[in-house]
């Protein structure tokens, strides 16, 4: 898609995306690959903009020169009627957090779930996939239960506060993976599922800085479970310092972070990210960010 002379303006369209760290990562890595590539955020509340704006802004990026957007709450569905192609995953996903501006065509990805994949294939290569207990059923959650599975988790235990919404994923995803076993289950049933399990992966917002704590009693987690986090700020979340603790093997919400953001750099510029370069310099940002707090 790409030649190094070529030069990418890319934008980061969401509600409060003025702190992210996307920017950063992206236009570090352009610099290091000899790249003109400018990432700039288009914050919906600044401009005191609806969701439903977001055909508007593909349309206004793509008259502009932008050659791609990277995607985020609250329009990661509502962008998908406003697209004329979309991957096979964003699709069964029904989200898209990445569009290529091409040609005047606007084609979607979803680099949220290959993103925590290529994390947990690097951060946990030896991870045990028999049998992942997942507490969160909910947006991000969705596109972490698909990367598990597509990366062979054989069964699934979604545990999330509201029974019916974590019913309707696991029957969602039963259906894309019609050879696994899905469940849906409160945190009061985690005391049974813990035992069985050879993992646990967190996508609730407990344990980022504004909702500090714990998701589950931590006496639940043994030294042989693997353990996931997808919060990163701060990143190292009170599980992740509890699970390692115990002597569990943990991963990091960075490396969720900086999966998706590679994905999306190769996606946009067709040259691969160097994804442990991007990890360095996101732990720089991150470290940084509590030192001024």
């Amino acid at each position: 898609m790409s030649n190094r002379t070529e030069s990418y303006l890319i934008g980061l369209v969401g509600d409060g995306v003025m702190p992210s760290l996307s920017p950063h990562m992206h236009e570090r890595e352009g610099d290091l690959q000899g790249l003109r590539y400018l990432y700039r955020p288009i914050d919906l509340h600044e401009l005191d903009l609806p969701a439903a704006a977001i055909g508007d802004l593909l349309q206004s990026a793509s008259r502009l020169g932008y050659n791609g957007l990277n995607i985020t709450h609250p329009c990661k569905q509502v962008v998908l009627k406003h697209l004329d192609e979309v991957t096979p995953d964003a699709e069964k996903l029904g989200a898209v957090n990445t569009v290529v501006i091409q040609d005047g065509r606007f084609i979607g990805h979803n680099t949220d779930f290959s993103g925590f994949a290529a994390a947990l294939a690097a951060g946990l290569p030896n991870a045990g996939l028999s049998r992942v207990v997942q507490l969160g059923a909910g947006g991000a959650g969705s596109a972490v239960a698909y990367a598990l599975l597509t990366a062979g988790v054989q069964t699934l235990d979604l545990v999330d506060m509201d029974l019916a919404r974590g019913a309707d994923r696991a029957a969602e995803l039963a259906g894309f993976f019609p050879d696994r076993t899905i469940t849906a289950s409160t945190t009061a049933e985690l005391p049974q599922l813990m035992p069985l399990a050879d993992g646990l992966v967190h996508c609730t917002p407990v344990g980022m800085a504004a909702h500090p704590g714990l998701p589950l009693d931590i006496s639940l987690v043994e030294s042989r479970h693997w353990v996931a986090d997808i919060v990163y700020r701060p990143i190292e979340t009170e599980l992740v310092r509890e699970a390692r603790a115990k002597g569990c093997e943990v991963l990091d919400g960075g490396r969720m972070a900086v999966g998706q953001a590679a994905d999306a750099f190769r996606i946009f510029t067709g040259l691969d990210a160097d994804a442990e370069r991007m990890r360095t310099h996101f732990l720089e940002l991150i470290a940084a960010e509590e030192v001024a707090v």
